[in-house]
């Protein structure tokens, strides 16, 4: 198995990572390990879901003409 050495921890960083483990009844390692899982999948995750977004987005075919001009609707929202 690999092993990743973290060189200049900030001190704040170590300490939150320890209580995390204490915590959860953890090691370091085994808490870092699962800290560094979640934040891979959140970070793929949001990437995919906006990829899946875009996607629908770009399926609708809006034409941006058909929508009124936003400095139009703010004017006329002032004059009344």
């Amino acid at each position: 198995m690999p092993t990743l050495q973290v060189r200049n921890l900030p001190e704040d960083i170590y300490v939150q990572l320890n209580y995390l483990a204490e915590k959860e009844h953890r090691s370091l390692a085994q808490e870092t390990i699962v800290l560094l899982k979640e934040g891979i999948a959140t970070k793929l995750g949001n990437k995919e879901r906006r990829r899946k977004l875009l996607e629908k987005i770009g399926d609708l075919n809006i034409d941006g003409s058909k929508f009124p001009d936003p400095v139009d609707l703010i004017r006329e929202d002032r004059e009344r």
